[in-house]
């Protein structure tokens, strides 16, 4: 579908893609990951036409066409939030208002020629979904979080996040053939990226996307391309296939490298002890033709391992906060009504719940910065909180630098090791040394957090501290919050941060807050069983029972073939996901011999001796082709 031959991009005197070749497939779900700054949203923007590339060529398929949702800046204005996502159906519309019109003609007099054409057009529209388009347009509206209220508001009413899930919107309603999505998780809460992810697994076209959502990224994507160093490099499977391949690849090359640095030096040696010996001048020049021969071997940068340590919370009570009937509202607005939440030691508790629901309330009432209209607030024996609001970056001193900033109400024990944590919060080299006045208003958010998380306590209120973070810089926030000792209550949109971390959901919604032991996954499954009853096999196949003896017609009849056609379609799936897994495990056993081959490909002594060069060529055209097979086979197996 696109073909990018030998691609060039500079940015002033900066190399961010050197002769890149990539293939974009119809049908490719891809995730482009890479450090900060590598080039993940520039490639998307030169995919999209907005950024012209410095060489190369970029080969598009006719009547492609292309959808690119950026990370921030969009504004729509002027129409209701309903009429303004239609208007990405404007073909369809138009379709609609001409054969109103030829109605409106036939019903004045038949003409043949008019005729012709009404039916020609009704067919088009109804092949195009034209008479589900109002009903399509709320779908996708609903998923994204948008309310029956909110439909017919202006949307210059809707802030910056909601103006993004407006633009969203819009884009999924088109359904380009090329999909350009730069974050689309920012904004959305976890009920909007499941439906999000939901609808992108069944979407008949290409995406690429860029995400700091890493179980969004497992669930969607098909393909790892990782950008470094002006280069890219696929990686087939999802991001937690990438990472296992991306480790495994930098370990061979690292070998392999090693060999080779050994193998220049030694040669570099001989034509340095030898250079002026004329009885050696044929092997020197040898040496240096072999020299220029070699391909050297690069690495893809080490992930730092930074391990940041809580400094260790005083000793509290069993119990470390609680609220008994309390009630919270703004003017006429409602919010919480008469709640019972308690926390006890060393809990992980996650808020979860549409945006709007009231998690960020229920925080501020946790925390002691509001008061409850009605009920009351108690806090446990020897209490000692952190609470990191959503706007906390407002507590900076504008006036400081990054480093004096954090110093300045650091634990003395904590000092070393600042330069880590600021690492470990993407503030590296100079970044350090920047005013905070300066700051983007991300940076200033990942510097207020790294600020918290070095001040003692056994509470911590933490509302959205993955926003802004990288995925390394999650997995790292992530990886201490395991090991802190006190307890946590917390709010992110980041479903695998809430996976890994969370012992307890606390669900809010409606006024009321209902408590569900267990991770985000496990309270998806209770709310199946207990409230979605549609969801439960064998409450369907009692429902059918009953059906049929109650009246069979051909309708009741339909539903139980429906519901067998599922059952047929889940072994299906079933028999595929073996298949799969078989057609994987020869890909990990090839993938090792491909890479012991290039190592030895790689080694000088291998180019000297023609039959075994001959030998280890054919055998790695054959490995590839291979691969190429298996590789193929899997795409299909996914699709």
């Amino acid at each position: 579908m696109i073909q990018l031959k030998k691609i060039d991009k500079y940015f002033a005197d900066r190399r961010i893609f050197s002769a890149i070749d990539w293939h974009i497939r119809p049908t490719d779900r891809i995730g482009l990951c890479g450090e900060n700054g590598a080039g993940k949203s520039t490639l998307l923007k030169l995919l999209a036409g907005l950024v012209e590339s410095d060489g190369g060529t970029l080969q598009v398929a006719k009547g492609t066409t292309f959808g690119y949702l950026p990370q921030e800046g969009l504004v729509h204005q002027g129409r209701s939030l309903f009429a303004e996502t239609q208007s990405a159906l404007e073909d369809l519309q138009q379709l609609e208002l001409e054969l109103r019109q030829l109605e409106k003609n036939i019903a004045d007099g038949v003409d043949v020629a008019e005729l012709e054409r009404y039916a020609e057009l009704q067919h088009l529209f109804e092949q195009r979904g034209g008479y589900q388009m109002e009903s399509e347009v709320g779908r996708v509206l609903h998923g994204l979080g948008f309310s029956a209220d909110d439909f017919e508001k202006p949307c210059e009413t809707f802030s910056g996040g909601w103006q993004m899930r407006i633009a969203l919107a819009k884009l999924l309603l088109q359904k380009p053939n090329l999909l350009l999505l730069d974050e689309p998780t920012n904004h959305l809460d976890l009920p909007a990226r499941d439906w999000l992810e939901d609808y992108l697994l069944n979407y008949p076209y290409a995406i690429v996307l860029v995400s700091h959502d890493r179980f969004f990224l497992d669930k969607v994507v098909l393909r790892i391309v990782e950008i470094w160093n002006g280069h890219l490099t696929a990686y087939p499977g999802n991001y937690s296939r990438y990472i296992r391949s991306r480790d495994e690849r930098i370990i061979a090359l690292a070998a392999a490298k090693q060999q080779q640095d050994e193998e220049i030096s030694r040669i570099e040696g001989f034509i340095s002890r030898f250079r002026y010996q004329a009885n050696k001048a044929s092997q020197v020049q040898s040496r240096v033709k072999q020299l220029d021969k070699i391909v050297r071997i690069s690495l893809p940068p080490q992930r730092k391992k930074i391990a940041f340590t809580f400094p260790s919370p005083p000793k509290g009570g069993r119990i470390a906060i609680s609220l008994q009937r309390a009630s919270q509202q703004y003017g006429d607005l409602k919010v919480l009504q008469h709640i019972d939440v308690q926390v006890e030691q060393g809990e992980r508790v996650a808020l979860v719940g549409p945006n709007g629901a009231g998690k960020s309330t229920l925080m501020r009432l946790l925390a002691g910065v509001e008061a409850p209209v009605a009920g009351e607030r108690l806090e446990g024996h020897n209490l000692l909180q952190a609470y990191f609001a959503q706007n906390q970056a407002d507590e900076l001193n504008s006036e400081r630098d990054v480093y004096t900033e954090i110093m300045a109400e650091s634990p003395i024990l904590m000092v070393p090791r600042l330069r880590n944590i600021l690492g470990a919060f993407l503030f590296s080299g100079d970044d350090i040394e920047k005013k905070v006045k300066v700051l983007s208003g991300g940076e200033r958010n990942r510097l207020a957090l790294a600020k918290l998380l070095l001040r003692p306590a056994n509470l911590l209120l933490l509302d959205e501290p993955t926003n802004h973070l990288d995925l390394q810089s999650k997995q790292i926030l992530l990886d201490s919050l395991k090991k802190y000792q006190g307890t946590i209550v917390f709010v992110s949109h980041d479903r695998y941060f809430v996976d890994a971390l969370a012992t307890r959901i606390l669900e809010v919604g409606a006024g009321k807050v209902e408590s569900y032991p267990g991770n985000y996954d496990d309270f998806l499954l209770k709310k199946q069983a207990l409230g979605d009853s549609s969801h439960s096999v064998n409450r369907v196949e009692q429902n059918l029972c009953k059906i049929s003896e109650s009246d069979p017609t051909g309708e009741k009849k339909d539903r139980i073939q429906a519901h067998n056609s599922r059952k047929d379609r889940q072994r299906r799936e079933q028999k595929q996901q073996k298949e799969l897994s078989k057609v994987e495990s020869q890909i990990e056993v090839l993938e090792d011999q491909f890479g012991k081959l290039e190592q030895k490909m790689a080694e000088p002594d291998t180019y000297q001796d023609q039959e075994q060069w001959r030998q280890v060529s054919a055998d790695h055209v054959r490995l590839k082709k291979n691969l190429d097979d298996l590789y193929l086979q899997w795409e299909s197996l996914q699709n």
